[in-house]
């Protein structure tokens, strides 16, 4: 886990914040924010704080601390959090955005970008770093919220198309293709889909990678093997977008993502919804999923012919058998040091923005994190394994003011995350 040390800055903040806070005569500088009271889980791993104080300029954060150790800015006023527990706004590390309406994929536009932001956003999730099927108009609202857009909506983070080149040569292509669309990830797959599809072999993904860093890209792979996942890792991959779900982790593997600080998104909740189907899900009636549930959807998933061909599918049959050693992984690889970053694979149809983030992180407990940990993976390490700690991420001073207001503790029952008051993005209240 992060350690923070916080104390000499804030000392230093309290000392600047009254210049700040009054100009000439005493005039108030109205993009003032001081939140207080909350107990506060600042997304670093270090204990909560039971009665914080936040404050907040032009929707970034410039001090943080217990009440009484900051010292508050005449003349603004405060939000009242007592009673309520802070905790920085969740990061989804592995979505997709954009290309699913219901469950009919191909209906990429930007309003439908903007529609499944803003439903993430409702439910706390104020940063998607969206893994493939982006195209053009999902880069331009990433470019719109770098530009200093007032955000009602999470922020988006583009890898552009999921890159599947046939040779060396093709990879140096298509890389560059991404490049010109100004991408911030490259993926690729390597997976033969269960024997119907030819797997990318080491020559091509040692290819798009060096390609890649060559042009200044990170590169995400989709794996499901162990040996695809030491194969990759090696040649120097950036992100591991999946648990290992073929056997257990071995030490090689370990060691490899320890000595290279490269991170895995578990995804869960991807292998949950091969299978889940087969019959009536609980959370079909779990009013914080049906709160933005369209119930065509749910109708068409409850159909018994449906329910049926699933529980009759061997894929369903192969992921539901190999989501426990994803989970035993998941945990193994936690314990053994590498760092976790939250991700769903959601935006697929079935794969439900928003509440799949949750349930991840009830299944992240159900395996073996404490709720602590889960919280930390879809914050401040989800915000570091992808690249955006240097503003996003944590609530510390000069991270974005995003965060998300809960009535209960999510350290007592990580289901306490589905407890939302209010959701903030740059320090304005999100509508809900």
């Amino acid at each position: 886990m992060h350690n923070t040390v916080r104390r000499p800055f804030l000392c230093l903040v309290s000392l600047i914040l009254p210049l700040l806070a009054a100009c000439g005569d005493g005039a108030q500088v109205t993009s003032m924010q001081v939140f207080t009271g909350a107990r506060l889980i600042d997304g670093t791993g270090a204990p909560p704080i039971e009665n914080a104080v936040v404050i907040v300029d032009g929707g970034q954060i410039v001090a943080v601390g217990e009440a009484g150790t900051v010292e508050l800015p005449r003349g603004i006023e405060t939000v009242d959090l007592r009673g309520r527990t802070l905790i920085p706004g969740l990061i989804n590390s592995h979505g997709h955005v954009g290309d699913v309406r219901g469950l009919e994929a191909g209906q990429y536009s930007r309003e439908n970008v903007l529609d499944q932001l803003a439903l993430s956003a409702r439910y706390g999730i104020t940063t998607v770093v969206s893994l493939g099927d982006d195209r053009e108009e999902g880069v331009v609202i990433r470019d719109e919220q770098a530009a200093g857009q007032s955000l009602d909506r999470a922020r988006l983070f583009v890898a552009g198309p999921v890159l599947n080149p046939a040779t060396p040569e093709d990879a140096a292509r298509l890389v560059a293709e991404d490049l010109a669309m100004n991408v911030d990830w490259v993926k690729i797959r390597i997976d033969d889909a269960m024997g119907s599809a030819r797997k990318m072999s080491p020559e091509i993904y040692e290819a798009v990678i060096t390609e890649a860093h060559r042009a200044g890209l990170p590169v995400a792979v989709h794996v499901i093997t162990l040996e695809d996942a030491k194969r990759t890792v090696a040649a120097g991959a950036d992100f591991v977008a999946h648990s290992v779900r073929d056997q257990p982790v071995d030490d090689e593997l370990i060691a490899l993502m320890r000595e290279r600080r490269i991170c895995l998104s578990p995804t869960l909740t991807r292998e949950l919804s091969t299978f889940i189907y087969g019959t009536r899900p609980a959370f079909f009636d779990d009013p914080f999923f049906l709160r933005d549930a369209d119930p065509a959807v749910i109708a068409q998933l409850e159909n018994p012919d449906r329910q049926r061909r699933i529980r009759e599918s061997a894929s369903a049959k192969y992921w539901e058998e190999r989501m426990p050693i994803a989970m035993k992984n998941l945990t193994r690889l936690s314990d053994e040091g590498v760092r976790i970053a939250m991700g769903t694979d959601s935006g697929v149809a079935t794969r439900f923005q928003g509440y799949f983030e949750h349930l991840e992180l009830e299944l992240m407990v159900d395996a073996g994190l404490t709720p602590m940990q889960a919280l930390v993976a879809a914050t401040g390490d989800a915000a570091s394994c992808m690249g955006l700690d240097a503003s996003l991420g944590t609530i510390e001073p000069g991270k974005r003011a995003d965060f998300v207001v809960l009535t209960s503790n999510p350290l007592d029952d990580i289901m306490n995350t589905r407890e939302i008051e209010s959701v903030w993005i740059e320090g304005k209240r999100i509508e809900r």
